[in-house]
């Protein structure tokens, strides 16, 4: 996005040379040796990486393994509003001739591709960014014209962390030349711990280097400002408490008879009535102040009436919100490596195979996950008005469903597990048989 401003740029100077100098400048640290980074570095092997839930899911023979290696672009689930996020690492990337920037843009476009029908944010992390690794202002260029209005449209909030002081400055100056809609979009973050309130930072996969910078960034301030941790230390669970809390406990805090937790059952007996024939169900954000109003009346023991609220939108992003906030997925840890190595399994063997991997989820977990998948299958249904086919439900809701140990998902760990919950939706009649 910041392409906008460079390409517009060059266009009003009629010229490259301004461009490229601030270009030059865009950098943090002046390091060469490109450290190893975090539990994927590159030096690992193959086997190392896929006990870690690495890249190694992608096929070496993939058109795009190559950079998908590196990890520079992530998907982190859902954010506090029920968007998708989307991350870029700038420390990832490795220097200029060691990386095909060219495949680096089509890989960004076909990730984005999944889900700019769908409200979404992205999170740029900046340190990193040298002169070592920066991107062309050619490549700039191409970026700005490959990412037309569908990649624009929909995403809600750009937040750029670490910013340096010179990003803010250009930004400043030539805030004339951005679009006042975009404009609105951009965020800047000083420190991770301002990212809480925008996206849980434990479900996000942080650079170590960038976890360092700003543990020194914020060893320098005065005591008096230094900001909080990260992830605050949790709190003991509130006697009502709904979201959060593991579905062994919910299973006796007003779940029905067969442990279907309230907000499931609130949620899709809502959009059972009034949601099914919603185009973009599941795609769209909902308010930010209902959101957390919402959530606090659950947690408190109140009774939360959608009826009333009359946003379709909102009961889709508080059961996006209460099954990404499990304790554990409701596809349980246990599940992980079958998951994400389900493309192993032939066709016709498919739905016994899953079966018999769900026979071993706690029968809370079991009844909660039928009543979603069933619920979701009538959504499918109406796809031709809601535009939600089994393959976009998947894309919605597999990150909610299953992640892991860390709270954390890679690419390579999003693809089969979406796949997965494709399939689950397609075979959802044999799997859950009455």
């Amino acid at each position: 996005m910041s392409s906008d401003l460079l390409v517009d740029l060059q266009d009003d100077l009629g010229g490259d040379d301004s461009p490229s100098a601030a270009l030059d400048q865009l950098k943090l640290v002046q390091d060469k040796q490109w450290p190893p980074d975090d539990p994927f570095s590159l030096s690992k092997s193959a086997s190392d990486i896929k006990s870690l839930g690495g890249t190694s899911h992608l096929p070496w023979d993939d058109p795009f393994y190559d950079i998908a290696r590196h990890q520079i672009v992530e998907v982190a689930g859902d954010d506090n509003f029920g968007r998708k996020v989307i991350v870029f690492n700038a420390c990832r990337m490795p220097p200029q001739h060691q990386l095909d920037h060219h495949k680096l843009l089509m890989y960004l476009k076909q990730t984005l591709d999944k889900y700019v029908e769908s409200d979404y944010t992205l999170i740029y992390f900046h340190h990193g960014l040298t002169s070592e690794n920066k991107p062309s202002l050619s490549w700039l260029r191409d970026a700005y014209r490959e990412f037309d209005r569908k990649y624009k449209k929909n995403i809600k909030a750009l937040y750029i962390v670490h910013p340096t002081m010179l990003i803010r400055t250009i930004l400043i100056l030539f805030k004339p030349l951005i679009s006042f809609k975009f404009g609105r979009k951009l965020n800047y973050i000083n420190y991770l711990s301002e990212l809480e309130e925008i996206v849980k930072c434990d479900q996000l996969v942080i650079p170590n280097r960038v976890r360092e910078y700003d543990d020194k960034i914020r060893l320098s301030l005065k005591p008096s400002v230094v900001p909080g941790p990260i992830s605050p230390p949790r709190s003991p669970p509130l006697p009502f408490q709904q979201f959060g809390v593991p579905l062994s406990v919910l299973r006796h805090r007003a779940a029905d008879s067969e442990g279907i937790p309230l907000v499931m059952r609130d949620t899709i007996g809502f959009l059972q009535e009034n949601g099914l024939k919603t185009e973009g169900i599941f795609r769209r954000s909902a308010n930010v102040s209902l959101v957390k109003d919402v959530k606090v009346k659950y947690n408190s023991g109140e009774e939360v009436s959608f009826s009333q609220l009359d946003d379709v939108h909102l009961a889709a992003v508080i059961l996006k919100m209460f099954l990404r906030e499990l304790p554990e997925p409701l596809l349980t840890y246990q599940l992980y490596n079958d998951i994400v190595n389900f493309h192993n399994v032939d066709t016709e063997s498919q739905a016994e195979r899953i079966r018999n991997m769900l026979m071993s989820l706690p029968e809370e977990n079991y009844a909660s996950l039928r009543f979603l998948i069933q619920f979701l299958a009538q959504v499918s249904a109406e796809s031709e008005v809601n535009k939600m086919t089994n393959a976009n439900l998947a894309v919605v809701f597999g990150p909610n469903l299953l992640w892991g140990q860390d709270a954390s998902m890679t690419l390579s760990a999003i693809g089969p597990i979406n796949n997965f919950t494709r399939i689950l939706l397609d075979l959802h009649h044999k799997v859950f048989i009455q």
